[in-house]
């Protein structure tokens, strides 16, 4: 698309991207939607270049994006964020067509799915975050995958005061607290201590192999700055989930309280406490019971609910409690 590139006199051209985080609940794990663009070695996002000419707004274009490459039809959408560092947009190829010197600008959005279907779109999947994330799913307790990335992050503090407190601070080491919401800012370090597999890349750098369980445990890859894109995404779902009932917008018309909670600790990564989980429901008004059971829980018969969503216009509306297990 170099030819409609936005272009200032004797300036750079300028590419805007467009890329969606496509989120729904699958097999018990937060799921995002992943495409492999022919010929590609790794995973990425849906996206596509914006054409001022023939996209009349960047969402409708995002939205032909994602169901041209997926064919899936995006319901619950919102703008994330607007990605332009210098060198984090390599490779470019994948953009398209494009001058050698054009600088990207790439616009994030954030969909949020009530199923996740089955796509019928060649080289597109969903797959659970935690395959880029291993080390932000502490549902079962502290993941492996930490001590091999402490040891990782200590050899390059290499005694730097500074660079183990944040490391500290962010990978909840020597008895700091787990902040989830915290998930750009870790993957942030890991690209800064040059852990992350895109760093060496956008550096233009000779990385030498990461030993397979270190290579594991630190997650897969993502085409050009995707994973980024994909950590600014669940930090923001994860942090908005306490003061916005967006967790509904991942949830069946009539679904079970445990239903629900799994849908929640899936995004947030933590292990809830049932009872105060259910407590703090009742207190926030959120959903009313069906009157009607669900017989196919695998145990006894469960109540169905719905969310109370004709309450979003009457009053003012929080998230939902997180009262950990631990607590």
């Amino acid at each position: 698309m170099s030819d409609r590139s936005a272009q200032a006199p004797q300036g750079t051209p300028v590419v805007i991207g467009l890329s969606a985080v496509v989120v729904a609940i699958h097999g018990g794990d937060a799921a995002v939607l992943s495409v492999r663009p022919p010929g590609a070695s790794l995973e990425g996002l849906p996206f596509g270049p914006f054409d001022p000419l023939g996209h009349r707004t960047f969402e409708l274009a995002m939205r032909a994006f994602v169901t041209e490459q997926t064919r899936f039809n995006l319901g619950y959408v919102e703008q994330l964020y607007t990605f332009g560092d210098k060198g984090r947009d390599a490779p470019l190829a994948d953009m398209g067509a494009r001058s050698d010197h054009a600088r990207v600008i790439s616009v994030g959005y954030l969909a949020l799915a009530q199923t996740a279907v089955q796509t019928h779109a060649p080289g597109s999947e969903w797959r659970p975050w935690s395959r880029f994330f291993p080390y932000e799913d502490w549902r079962e307790g502290r993941p492996a995958a930490l001590p091999l990335i402490e040891t990782a992050l200590r050899r390059w503090a290499d005694g730097d005061s500074q660079r183990l407190g944040r490391a500290r601070l962010l990978f909840a080491l020597d008895g700091a607290p787990w902040n989830e919401e915290r998930v750009l800012e870790r993957y942030e370090l890991l690209y800064e201590a040059g852990l992350a597999r895109e760093a060496g890349r956008d550096r233009g750098e000779p990385t030498a192999p990461l030993p397979p369980p270190l290579a594991a445990a630190l997650g897969e890859p993502m085409l050009s700055d995707h994973r980024r894109i994909l950590a600014t995404a669940v930090s923001r779902l994860r942090g908005k989930l306490k003061y916005r009932p967006v967790v509904f917008e991942l949830m069946a018309e009539a679904f079970t309280l445990s239903a629900l909670q799994r849908a929640v600790e899936a995004i947030a990564g933590v292990p809830l406490h049932k009872q105060n989980f259910r407590r703090a429901l009742d207190r926030a008004e959120l959903v009313e019971g069906l009157g009607r059971m669900d017989a196919d829980t695998g145990g006894r018969p469960a109540e169905l609910y719905r969310f109370r969503r004709e309450i979003l216009g009457a009053r003012p509306v929080s998230g939902l409690s997180l009262p950990l297990l631990r607590e």
